[in-house]
């Protein structure tokens, strides 16, 4: 039986939505892996959104809190607002009681993955914050720590991401993911689905 791993997200503009269609390439390429793109509901009216200049959703299919438990693993990606993940993905999360209260996610690994409008943003508050919600289902987070080797250590232009998770900077929301973070995200949904698989394997 496929290992499963879903990659759960919420993306306003666009930018965590790029970073999730790589993080879902990389987890698909380990063998005996089926990765699956989910969004989580959206909370704002159309009305709101509109005003926004949010752009459609696409045709990402929509999950409910019980299809967690499905999965075997998980990449949870989230824009930041004011430092942690917004509210949008804290609203789905708050829907999760019923799985709390039987531990159906205890132990299965979970990796972040987030974009901030700069550096300063939150890139890594957002992932220290959002590993609270990971704990009371007994989830265990998996860091991509320093595996993505040279990358990491990109000096000479502007990479969001961290030993945390995959990460973009959106700016203004003009600025797209470059090449070296989708590289990262890619990576990350490469090393947690193997990491997964393992963890399946051993059960």
């Amino acid at each position: 039986m496929a290992t499963k791993v879903y990659i759960v997200y919420y993306s306003m503009y666009g930018h965590v939505a790029k970073l999730a269609e790589q993080i879902k390439k990389g987890a698909a390429s380990v063998e005996g892996v089926e990765a699956k793109l989910w969004q989580v509901p959206e909370t704002l009216p159309e009305e709101v959104l509109g005003k926004m200049s949010a752009p459609p959703k696409g045709d990402v299919p929509l999950i409910t809190p019980n299809e967690l438990a499905n999965a075997d693993g998980f990449i949870f990606g989230f824009p930041t607002r004011y430092g942690m993940m917004a509210a949008q993905f804290k609203a789905f999360l708050d829907a999760t009681g019923g799985l709390w209260r039987t531990q159906q996610l205890a132990g299965k690994p979970a990796g972040i993955f987030y974009s901030t409008g700069s550096q300063g943003g939150g890139q890594e508050t957002t992932a220290l914050t959002a590993i609270t919600q990971l704990v009371h289902h007994g989830m265990i987070f998996v860091p991509i720590g320093y595996t993505f080797g040279a990358g990491m250590f990109e000096m000479e232009q502007v990479k969001g991401g961290s030993p945390y998770g995959a990460g973009t900077y959106a700016g203004d929301g003009s600025r797209q993911p470059s090449d070296l973070e989708l590289e990262q995200a890619f990576h990350q949904g490469k090393y947690i689905a193997a990491i997964t698989k393992k963890l399946k394997e051993a059960a």
